[in-house]
């Protein structure tokens, strides 16, 4: 699937309310659930970047968990719903921006990206992302990645999905916990890891443990 595909894609989804049903689906609010859970693992985060959030329903849930929060989509609808949805919180920065393009000198505590690296044309440009992501990553920080599955991926006319992505992102980042979130339904059927970044925060955090 083209990247102009993609576009026309997201511009259908986004066009209708609650687009992925992630207001009503229980699949989906276990994946927030687990997802919420895993960035609080080292407590309130100083600084965290949001890549690809969904129209702002887990922007909603992640916002109090940061002194600073940057939010970064491609899609101008997409930031545009999610400012309404979150308007009471004044520490948001938004960002209209391709994941590969985005570039900052901050680093971040706190890094989730979710179902949105199947986007991309390949798996070159998969590759290229997570370079970029893990180096705005803070020595010690938490990256929170979740995704469908290859094969489900694969079968919606993306490159790749969960099982590739993961594998790239452990070539530079510690994987510490993983969790497979699924129901019966064939369309239902992700993974959610969170990894930490190898660094003197990591091992401050491992002393007396």
């Amino acid at each position: 699937m083209n990247l102009d595909a993609n576009h026309q894609l997201l511009e259908r989804e986004l066009a209708v309310d609650d687009p992925w049903r992630l207001d009503s689906s229980s699949f989906e609010q276990e994946r927030y659930a687990q997802m919420l859970r895993m960035s609080c693992g080292n407590g309130d985060a100083a600084s965290a970047l949001e890549v690809g959030f969904a129209a702002g329903a887990f922007t909603e849930m992640l916002a109090p968990l940061c002194e600073r929060l940057t939010v970064v989509d491609v899609m101008p609808q997409a930031i545009e719903r999610a400012r309404l949805r979150t308007s009471k919180w004044s520490h948001i920065t938004w960002v209209t921006c391709d994941i590969q393009r985005f570039s900052t000198t901050e680093q971040f505590d706190l890094i989730v990206v979710a179902e949105v690296l199947y986007y991309l044309k390949d798996v070159s440009e998969m590759h290229a992302a997570i370079r970029n992501l893990v180096s705005m990553l803070a020595p010690g920080g938490t990256l929170i990645f979740g995704s469908a599955r290859d094969e489900l991926c694969q079968l919606w006319g993306h490159a790749a999905g969960a099982e590739t992505v993961i594998a790239l992102f452990n070539e530079s980042l510690s994987e510490v916990e993983r969790r497979h979130c699924c129901t019966g339904s064939a369309n239902e059927d992700c993974l959610i890891v969170r990894f930490r970044k190898p660094g003197a925060l990591s091992e401050q955090s491992n002393v007396g443990h």
